[in-house]
C-alpha cells in the first residue's frame, strides 16, 4: 500500500470521526461553519484546514484537535 501524505491521512481520519458521530458532510458543515463542499475537498486530501478551521473541525466531532492530529500522525508514520 503507497504511503498517506498528510493530506490524505487527515481525511480519512476526519471521515471516520463523521461517520462514528453518525453526521452526513452537510450536517457536519453546518455545525462547524464551514461550506459542505470543502469539508468534501478535506477528506478527499485536496485541501488543508488552517490552524483555526482544526479547532473548528474538532468540536462537533467531540474531540480535542490533538486527537485528530495523534490519529493522523499514526497513519502517516505507520
Amino acid at each position: 500500500m503507497a504511503k498517506l501524505t498528510p493530506q490524505q491521512a487527515f481525511g480519512l481520519v476526519l471521515r471516520e470521526f463523521r461517520h462514528q458521530r453518525g453526521l452526513t458532510q452537510e450536517a457536519f458543515a453546518l455545525e462547524c461553519e464551514v461550506d459542505r463542499t470543502f469539508v468534501g475537498l478535506i477528506e478527499r486530501g485536496e485541501r488543508q484546514p488552517t490552524l483555526t478551521t482544526l479547532f473548528r473541525l474538532a468540536g462537533p466531532l467531540g474531540l480535542r484537535p490533538s486527537a485528530l492530529l495523534r490519529r493522523v500522525e499514526a497513519l502517516v508514520s505507520d
